[in-house]
């Protein structure tokens, strides 16, 4: 340091020729650009394979986080509800999600699904034939889905941990109906946010105990029962059967969500 507190130049020597492009600082050898950002924007065209690099990626997520931010900024009290694409018009599983989605709509929450088919239509279907909020949060995927007919509120995403975050942002609780390898993939990341309290006071319902019990066993006899998980852990879950119930459990944990904000 100098005796006025600027720092010197390295043994003395003098400062280096420098330009600046925006925040970044060139020296020496990296100086020689022929052009400036704004010459080579206005220019030419040039080639198109700048969109696929991952600086120009983490706009795209930036625009989807905004947009999708904007999009459910206003949503009132709201149910994620996860199940498969893959459930048919004519299963009980269908008839049942459609009960759900009423029951919802019954106690002024919107529902929130992904949009799909199956389940999500189900769930979605019976929000708005009710006159609720019917919300469906769309993916990107190999094969054609897009939004199902009774999505009221749609929002598309290329990204899955940007939907993932508007799943868990907007909603005051969790149900699960059965489903795949997603449905798996979102209940234990809703549980892994209740644990380390990223989220608070939000239930996580396990709908249908023929399909969830054998899986909440198994959480019970070997997480549990070998220390990987404590007892509050377990007690985040709730399987049930009966849709009065897991309502309940939904409008009691948003009364102790009220009451703490």
């Amino acid at each position: 340091m100098t005796v006025d507190g600027q720092w010197g130049e390295p043994n003395g020597a003098e400062r280096p020729h420098e330009k600046q492009r925006g925040p970044v600082v060139l020296r020496r050898s990296r100086l020689s650009e022929p052009t400036t950002t704004d010459q080579r924007l206005l220019d030419s065209r040039g080639p198109s394979d700048w969109v696929h690099t991952d600086p120009w990626r983490v706009l795209r997520i930036q625009a989807e986080f905004v947009e999708g931010f904007g999009a459910l900024a206003e949503v009132p009290r709201a149910v994620t509800v996860f199940g498969s694409a893959r459930t048919p018009r004519e299963h009980p599983e269908y008839a049942t999600g459609v009960a759900l989605g009423r029951a919802l709509a019954g106690i002024g929450c919107a529902a929130i699904t992904g949009g799909g088919p199956g389940t999500m239509e189900a769930v979605n279907r019976g929000a708005s034939e009710a006159g609720g909020l019917s919300i469906g949060l769309g993916i990107e995927l190999p094969f054609e889905q897009g939004l199902n007919p009774w999505v009221d509120l749609g929002v598309n995403f290329r990204y899955f941990f940007v939907r993932k975050t508007m799943f868990m942002k907007y909603a005051q609780a969790f149900i699960c109906l059965p489903g795949g390898f997603g449905t798996m993939d979102e209940l234990f990341e809703s549980l892994t946010l209740v644990q380390t309290k990223k989220v608070t006071k939000f239930p996580v319902v396990l709908f249908g105990k023929d399909y969830w019990q054998g899986l909440y066993d198994w959480i019970r006899d070997n997480m549990l029962a070998g220390g990987k998980i404590g007892e509050k852990d377990m007690a985040l879950l709730h399987v049930t059967d009966d849709i009065d119930d897991a309502v309940s459990v939904v409008a009691e944990a948003y009364e102790a969500w009220e009451a703490t904000h």
